[in-house]
Parts: structure tokens; C-alpha cells; sequence
């Protein structure tokens, strides 16, 4: 697959191909790396995943007084053991992280411990961090799509492919007062939505061994997060106070908890590995869900269909089954088949903005005229859940100019370049929308407002107010 940058020239088309590795998109600079330098960290995005992320730990950040909606949960593609907050509501989680903790209770623990820090505003005392910092690393379609940004301009590409981007995120370590605080803190929130803090003394206690460590031998989380043999004990000895401390994960979280980590072992681990992590001996849904998804890494198309269809038999109201059999047929140049399930998955969570977005591409991946209204009618769709997804105008963009709307596909390109902080590239392609939009229309004003939003120069500002001249 290959992703060629929207230069203020032209616009490129997207191929999209079936890779063994799954689709990889790479933003300009990313595809040549010099032997030896290290792989960014990618965002990966998942409607399945972060669905249940949510359903566990929105009843957390609600008692911490935090709308569950405003809370932004990035999981990172990175086998350390790390988690972080930024100011603003973001939450950072390492893959690593999710697959070092034993049950849904020691998940909980640890999110409500960085909600401690989210809700105490600690992160804001020692440094911003705005969305716009986050934006670079949030490019992705699935986990069928993952995106790293390299060579952008802006601080946020810089923040992905530093070895310190947590560090940047929650500006190093917490001192040993904030991280008391937020232990006390994540007691109360995981009392009061109703779950036991056993998990987070549990996950504390599996890596006691790290505080005899140098910190060039820890595992990051716990450079930033000091762990001692007191602080275990002080959390542990007001843990077992709470009224909640013999409650069990449920066995519906831990069904969930097994898919969730599944699902990330599946399209992050090599198919062979999958394999053996889930041998055929091993007839659970994770395990067949696993080895699905293997099967479709590993170009076996039609043994993952029929391997689909089946868990699709079982649970025929499942969006994400749905979404894997048409993510697996697009990916396999067949996305004129794939269009159906892609439908049946947003007929069935119609509010998930990523499944539109996947219908959207395969439309586009179909290269058929008569589908390009359609395609840009679900883009925009997506765009009303969530209008600051940098992929999503990408692909609205290429619509657009199939079409043969210059002005907005100009403007999509435009969006999608302010999104990513890229303000340069945003102005100019904005300036050049406002040139072939009809002027005094919402879109052209919105043209106009990227402009004057992406540090415009005195030269720009001239050529707005006299076009002609």
C-alpha cells in the first residue's frame, strides 16, 4: 500500500492493497527508515476495542466527575508496559499494558489511577498538552489501518517518533505525593462505580520486583510512576477497607476483557504467533476470532470467510463480524462483495463514525461512478461523530475530486492538514478551495477560516481581500 502526500498541485489517489501485515499507511518520509532507527509507536483504532474499553471504564471517569464522552482513549501499538494522561482528557494506553494485566480488575485499577491524575489536573501543573499534539498520532481505520506520521512538520509528529513521547505526554515522572494521591483517588472512583481495588494492588504487587531496578531496566510505566514497598502497603491497607474490595469481574468482563486481548494479539502479532497462541485445540469464540483474523493477515481469504460466516451464524447481531468480513474482502480486491457486511455493520451501530468511515473506502475502492455520491454521503457521516479524524478527510477528499469538485476536495484536504497541525499545507489548500468555491457559501467561509486560523502572512491576507489583484 502506499499513501503519496496531497500536495497544493494536485491530489493523489490512495491504493489500498491486501497485506499480509494488514494496511499500513504510511504518511511521507515513513516508507525509508534507516536500518537500526526505532519503528514509531502507532494509534490503534478499533470501534470493537474501544467500545469496550468505554463499557468498563466509563462508570471510572464518571465517578471522578468526568463526562465519559469527553475522555479520549488512545491505545498505542507498543509492547512496553506504559500508560499516561495529557491535559484535556486524553488518555494514552500501551498495548503492552493491556496485555501485562491478568483480569478486567487490574485494567480497571490502573486507569483509575491515571483518571487520578487526569481528574487532579496534575498533568496541567506540569506542562500542556492539547489536542492538537494528539491529532498527528490519531490516523487510523480499524485495526485493519494503522497509520504513523513521519516527517510532518508540526511537534506532533516529532512527540510520535521521540523514545520519549509518554514523557511529553505526562512530563516524566509523577512525584511520590501525586502518585499517592492518585492511588487514593483511584480507590474512591473504583469504590464508588461499584468495582473492587484488589486489581490495582494486584498489578502493583506483580511488579514489586521493579524497585530494585536502575531506571534504564524498568519497564517506563514505572519510571514515571515510582512504585515502592510503602506505597503498596498504604494503597493495600486502604483497599481492604471498602465495602467493595471482594467484588469479582463479572463473567461478561471477562469475556469482553479475553476478546479485547484477542483481537490486539491478532492483527499486532504475526499470524504464526496467533497460531500459537490460539491453537485449533482451542475452540473458544477468542481463540476462533484470533485465528480468523490470522487467517485474513495471511491472505487465506476464504478459509477467514469461512471462518466469519460461522462466528457470524453464532451471533448474527454482531457489528464487528460483520466489519472483519468486509474489511477482509476490500483488503482481498473484492470490495464490490465487501460493500454488503460493511452496511450490515452500520446498520448495526449506526454511531460508530470508523465503520462509516470503512464503508466509505470501500465505495471509493469499488471505482464506480454511481458510488461516489454515496461514499461522500457516508464520509460526511462519519465527519458529524467525529469531524477531527485527519483519515476520514483524507478519503473525503479523494471522493471529491473523483467527482470532479475541485473546491471541495480542496477543502476536505485543507480539513485534514488543519487536523493534523499541519498548518502550512491547511492555508494552502485552503486559499486554493476559496478560489473554486462559490464565495459567501458556508464552505467557502469555512475556507476562509483556515486561513485566517493557520498563521497566515501579510502577502495571504492581500490576496484574500483582492483575489484579482
Amino acid at each position: 500500500m502506499s499513501l503519496q502526500r496531497l500536495s497544493s498541485g494536485r491530489l493523489s489517489r490512495v491504493a489500498v492493497g491486501a497485506l499480509a501485515s494488514v494496511g499500513l499507511l504510511l504518511a511521507p518520509g515513513a516508507a525509508v527508515r534507516a536500518q537500526g532507527e526505532p519503528v514509531a509507536p502507532n494509534i490503534e483504532r478499533d470501534t470493537e476495542i474501544e467500545a469496550i474499553f468505554h463499557e468498563e471504564m466509563d462508570p471510572i471517569f464518571a465517578a471522578a466527575n468526568l463526562d465519559p464522552k469527553s475522555v479520549q482513549i488512545y491505545l498505542v501499538g507498543d509492547a512496553t508496559l506504559n500508560a499516561a494522561t495529557g491535559s484535556g482528557y486524553h488518555m494514552v494506553v500501551n498495548s503492552g499494558l493491556i496485555m501485562q494485566t491478568k483480569t478486567p480488575n487490574e485494567l480497571e485499577g490502573v486507569v483509575a489511577h491515571e483518571t487520578g491524575h487526569m481528574a487532579r489536573g496534575d498533568v496541567a501543573r506540569v506542562g500542556e498538552m492539547g489536542r492538537s499534539a494528539i491529532a498527528p498520532m490519531v490516523l487510523g481505520l480499524g485495526l485493519g489501518i494503522l497509520a504513523a506520521i513521519a516527517g510532518a512538520p508540526d511537534a506532533g509528529a516529532a512527540l510520535i517518533y521521540s523514545g520519549g513521547y509518554f514523557g511529553q505526554l505526562n512530563a516524566l515522572a509523577f512525584s511520590r505525593d501525586e502518585e499517592a494521591r492518585a492511588d487514593e483517588a483511584a480507590v474512591t472512583y473504583l469504590e464508588k462505580a461499584g468495582y473492587s481495588a484488589q486489581g490495582l494492588v494486584d498489578f502493583f504487587n506483580n511488579f514489586r520486583y521493579e524497585e530494585v531496578f536502575s531506571d534504564v531496566r524498568k519497564y517506563p510505566f514505572w519510571v514515571d510512576h515510582p512504585l515502592t514497598d510503602e506505597r503498596i502497603e498504604a494503597l493495600a491497607a486502604r483497599a481492604r477497607t471498602q465495602s467493595h474490595w471482594r467484588a469479582q469481574d463479572t463473567p461478561e468482563a471477562v469475556a469482553r476483557f479475553e476478546i479485547m486481548k484477542a483481537k490486539i494479539k491478532a492483527f499486532t502479532n504475526r499470524p504464526y504467533q496467533t497460531y500459537v497462541d490460539y491453537p485449533l485445540t482451542d475452540t473458544s469464540y477468542p481463540a476462533r476470532y484470533a485465528r480468523a483474523i490470522a487467517d485474513y493477515r495471511e491472505l487465506e481469504t476464504e478459509k477467514a470467510l469461512k471462518e466469519i460466516d460461522a462466528l457470524i451464524a453464532e451471533q448474527p447481531n454482531n457489528p464487528y463480524l460483520y466489519e472483519l468480513k468486509g474489511q477482509a474482502l476490500m483488503e482481498s480486491a473484492r470490495a464490490v462483495e465487501g460493500e454488503a457486511p460493511l452496511r450490515q455493520a452500520v446498520a448495526l451501530r449506526p454511531d460508530a463514525p470508523l465503520l462509516r468511515l470503512l464503508l466509505g473506502q470501500d465505495l471509493l475502492a469499488e471505482n464506480n461512478p454511481a458510488k461516489l455520491a454515496d461514499a461522500v454521503l457516508t464520509l460526511n457521516r462519519s465527519l458529524v461523530v467525529e469531524p477531527d479524524n485527519p483519515i476520514t478527510w483524507q478519503y473525503l477528499a479523494e471522493a471529491y475530486d473523483a467527482k470532479g469538485d475541485g473546491g471541495m476536495a480542496r477543502l476536505a484536504a485543507a480539513e485534514q492538514n488543519f487536523h493534523l497541525g499541519q498548518l502550512r499545507d491547511a492555508k494552502v489548500f485552503a486559499m486554493r478551495a476559496r478560489g473554486l468555491l462559490q464565495k459567501d457559501t458556508p464552505e467557502w467561509r469555512r475556507a476562509t477560516d483556515i486561513v485566517l486560523a493557520s498563521q497566515p502572512t501579510a502577502d495571504d491576507l492581500r490576496q484574500m481581500a483582492h483575489p484579482q489583484g
